[in-house]
């Protein structure tokens, strides 16, 4: 016993000492508010975040969601409308789920406890943990296939590597390498801490416009002209095309759920709570659409070029590999797609790797930390075999769908309870307290009213889950289903306001105002705006710039 208790001790992370058993479940060092030292992230970080967000190949691929678009009848600018709206309305939310975590500098996981209660929060922060490392896989498939194309580049003899695999692991020795490689690639980037790994994005801004850029002009001097995706018209009108732009609309809107629903976990490193707020507010939707206009005029210029539109970059740029090209075309291919590949793992750090971190470190605080958690992230990446899931992209499209209506509920609930609810009032100290009478403690540790609320966005829905799968269903709860997002959001918040009404909450306030009622003791004092705060003496705190 000896020896396993010494095993045990070593695998520990470092905590206070002598913490009580209910205590070492629901904290660690890195659940506790970021201490001021750590708060780095300026509102350029934060542009630099969403820029290495954005610029990757699965954002140049909601352009297939565009492609769907175009063959169902839009126009090229009527998909890019929606785009535009579906970014541009998704946005507030991220940046209203955010707010909490500026101001206070806590995670998703914390922010959560507030509304679903201690024990009850667990639950969410699963749900979102798996979605991390399912993403983390995905991206990491995707990312292999941009170190094919490098090599390929270099080597053109790796496109003929003899295979040794069996037919049953669904890949073969090349594209299994190049994944392998991919994800070897990533690994040193999730041992830097949140807050120093804000410098890793700093170079996306520079180089992912310069490449998309470059291969716009060279895709159409290849075609002498844009196209004939951009001269198409549309062939719907009136009712269809309205909905067809709502769906289409409401598909980049599920695109950035995950990231509404653990919104504070950058956020929490913000610098100044406006640090978190005006740049995200511009950079996304400015960003998507940007990326997703290169993406749709590189597509059409393809179409001329092989007679066929082309609406991966990474498969275009392959394209360009065949048939004896120049040193030149090797060259240019080569940078363009390890620029690509450099944006597929800040993509896996910023919306993946730093979220599953913070989603199992609260899971199991005694042995897992933010750094711990991120190698775990990716370790299932590797194991899940993901090539597997992107086979079928329709019913991996279905599954993120249905997906993104258990976020969307968690989402609701998160917002009312913050701004509705108790209004901007936070108790931090009873965010790591288990006794009963603490704000958060509700039930036995869990919040009835949430998970009442969480169940009810996610029943709307179900019927028109069900259409999604095949099964006949009214049209009416198709249509519900399509606007997921909103009827998911939308019928968790009312439902929670309403059950608050009835069911008061301990620190509910009748006015909003950001503060923490428990003074709860930073390291040092607190810097908001510009403001020090002291957060030792007193009860509340408030912000000079909200």
């Amino acid at each position: 016993m000896g020896l396993l208790n010494r095993i045990i001790q070593s695998l520990e992370v470092t905590r206070e000492p002598n913490l009580t058993l209910a205590e070492q479940l629901i904290t660690n060092e890195d659940l506790l508010p970021v201490e001021p030292e750590k708060r780095t992230w300026r509102g350029y970080n934060y542009v630099a975040f969403w820029i290495a967000d954005m610029f990757n190949i699965n954002m140049w691929m909601i352009v297939s969601s565009s492609s769907s678009m175009i063959q169902l009848g839009m126009s090229w600018w009527q998909a890019w409308i929606c785009v535009w709206l579906g970014y541009g309305i998704a946005t507030p939310f991220i940046v209203l789920n955010a707010r909490p975590g500026a101001i206070f500098h806590v995670t998703f996981p914390i922010v959560n406890r507030t509304s679903f209660g201690m024990f009850g929060s667990l639950w969410c922060v699963f749900n979102r943990a798996a979605m991390a490392c399912i993403w983390y896989g995905v991206q990491a498939s995707i990312g292999g296939s941009c170190v094919l194309v490098m090599l390929r580049a270099m080597w053109p003899s790796i496109n003929n590597l003899p295979n040794s695999m069996p037919a049953s692991s669904g890949t073969d020795t090349r594209d299994y390498l190049c994944f392998f490689l991919f994800w070897l690639i990533s690994l040193p980037v999730i041992w830097f801490p949140v807050h120093k790994v804000r410098q890793f994005f700093l170079v996306m801004p520079v180089l992912m416009p310069i490449a998309s850029i470059t291969f716009l002009v060279w895709c159409i001097v290849k075609a002498h002209g844009i196209g004939p995706i951009i001269h198409q018209p549309s062939t719907l009108h009136g009712s269809k095309l309205g909905w067809a732009m709502v769906v289409s609309s409401m598909s980049c809107i599920s695109n950035k759920v995950t990231l509404v629903t653990n919104a504070p976990d950058f956020a929490s490193r913000a610098r100044t709570p406006s640090a978190a707020l005006y740049p995200q507010l511009f950079a996304i939707p400015l960003t998507a659409s940007f990326v997703c206009l290169i993406g749709i005029l590189v597509s059409s210029s393809s179409q001329a070029i092989y007679g066929t539109a082309v609406w991966s970059p990474i498969d275009l740029l392959g394209n360009f590999l065949n048939d004896n090209p120049s040193k030149a075309t090797r060259f240019g291919v080569w940078f363009i797609s390890a620029s690509f590949m450099i944006a597929q793992v800040t993509t896996n750090i910023s919306a993946n790797s730093v979220s599953a971190g913070c989603d199992l470190t609260a899971l199991c605080p005694r042995f897992i930390n933010i750094r711990r958690g991120g190698y775990i992230a990716a370790t299932v990446g590797l194991a899940m075999c993901p090539w597997n899931i992107l086979k079928n992209s329709n019913e991996f499209t279905s599954y993120l769908s249905a997906y993104s209506v258990f976020l969307s509920s968690i989402a609701g609930v998160m917002v009312t309870e913050y701004y509705i609810v108790r209004k901007g009032h936070y108790n931090v100290k009873d965010l790591y307290n288990t006794e009963k009478g603490s704000w958060y403690w509700y039930t036995y540790g869990v919040n009835f009213r949430a998970y009442a609320a969480y169940i009810a966005g996610i029943l709307i829905n179900v019927v028109g889950f069900a259409g999604a799968t095949g099964r006949i269903v009214p049209l009416a709860a198709t249509r519900i289903y399509e606007l997921s997002f909103f009827t998911g959001f939308g019928v968790s918040a009312v439902v929670y306001w309403a059950l608050n009404r009835v069911f008061p909450v301990v620190g509910a306030a009748d006015t909003f105002e950001e503060i923490d009622v428990s003074g709860y003791a930073y390291k040092a004092g607190d810097s908001r705006d510009g403001e020090e705060v002291d957060m030792k003496d007193g009860g509340s705190e408030t912000a000079s710039e909200r």
